[in-house]
């Protein structure tokens, strides 16, 4: 072989191994999609902690190459694929759980115990969508991965799919984190079709201190309680009230600072580049992805409709001066703090002495706690 002929053969290896040459329009609308996420992050400050590495993985998950280079996330041995491990195998999320323990304070629930009744409530939107996920022709592990996303929780979303529907994953991860971060964009339209303008004014009363010990001994009795009912919650419970105690003891503010900083920033890192890169277009692009984001939309709605509705059915038997402004029962919903601002925001635009932030983090912990006991329930029933 002459020395052109060597030179254009290995050009000719070269430009069919290019990502142009392997470039597909399905992959394009995918790479568009991932620069969509990152520019609702940067301009418009949708969850960017979430949706920069979201998109940016989006973005890398859809370059074109030729398999059997072991750079794919679906390529076993590559990089990409190790680092997916976390996700396909369901342990991000309870590494995610402990910060999230160790950066809640749950003063508010503890003042006010029955707000936790509006997080549970919350997580009608989860059963709801499960039947009619069912009645789509859903398989029950397809239906109960799909309608976790009602939670608004994408960890608890990653959890339960990775057991239960490991085909979906890619789909249900990008949908849960996909609505988290539209939480200020879908849930003020909802309170306010729900709600009147007496309701929206409605001044609650401030909650007692509470005690070091009540904070000491509440996620030791929260992690008996929830986890003797759903035994198979614990990996999301157990550490949820592992990174509280963390928190609340006053003697490890070292482990405690490592649950909510390095630690956390370093899996959330991992967990949302993964989360992005799951969605090659060869495997996300489908009939059910559509299918799986119209099924979330719905839940992540009938979740904030049924915690603002819980409400107005509590005030029917709570006396004038106890009464609960409905503009919380949004914050039902798992997205910490996300919710609990919309709901202090909104009641601040028909009243700018009406804060409601502290009261709205009183469900919106509960909504923590009552999405991961859900999925702890549908896993214990489905597995």
């Amino acid at each position: 072989m002459s020395i052109g002929e060597f030179i254009s053969s290995n050009l000719e290896t070269f430009i069919n191994m290019t990502g142009f040459a392997n470039a597909q329009w399905e992959n394009l609308l995918m790479i568009c999609v991932g620069c969509f996420f990152i520019w609702l992050a940067i301009k418009k400050d949708f969850e960017p902690l979430l949706l920069v590495p979201i998109g940016l993985g989006i973005v890398i998950g859809n370059i074109p190459f030729v398999e059997g280079m072991e750079v794919g996330l679906y390529e076993k041995g590559s990089i990409l694929n190790i680092f997916y491990d976390g996700v396909a195998r369901g342990w991000y999320p309870p590494l995610v759980f402990l910060g999230i323990g160790a950066l809640t304070d749950f003063s508010a629930l503890i003042s006010n115990p029955k707000l936790i009744l509006i997080g549970a409530a919350a997580q009608f939107g989860i059963f709801g969508a499960y039947m009619i996920a069912l009645a789509l022709g859903f398989d029950p592990h397809q239906a109960a991965s799909i309608a976790i996303i009602g939670g608004a929780d994408g960890p608890t979303a990653i959890f339960l799919s990775s057991k239960l529907c490991p085909n979906f994953l890619g789909a249900i991860a990008v949908c849960a984190y996909s609505y988290m971060a539209l939480v200020p964009v879908i849930q003020p339209v909802v309170m306010r079709l729900l709600t009147t303008d007496k309701e929206r004014v409605i001044k609650m009363k401030p909650g007692r201190k509470v005690s070091q010990t009540e904070k000491i001994l509440f996620p030791i009795i929260g992690l008996l309680l929830t986890t003797f009912i759903v035994p198979s919650g614990l990996p999301l419970l157990g550490m949820l009230f592992f990174g509280n105690l963390l928190k609340e003891c006053g003697k490890t503010d070292r482990l405690a600072k490592t649950a909510t900083n390095a630690l956390n920033n370093a899996v959330v890192i991992l967990l949302g580049l993964t989360v992005g890169c799951s969605t090659q277009a060869s495997v996300f692009l489908t009939f059910d992805t559509i299918k799986i984001f119209a099924l979330g939309a719905f839940a992540f709605i009938i979740a904030t409709a049924s915690g603002v509705m819980f409400v107005k059915i509590m005030n029917l038997f709570l006396k004038e001066g106890n009464k609960i402004n409905p503009l919380i029962g949004n914050a039902g919903v798992s997205a910490v703090p996300m919710a609990a601002r919309i709901s202090n925001n909104l009641g601040l635009e028909y009243d700018r002495k009406n804060f409601l932030l502290m009261h709205a983090m009183g469900p919106n912990v509960g909504g923590v706690i009552g999405s991961a006991v859900a999925a702890g329930a549908l896993l214990g029933f489905l597995s």
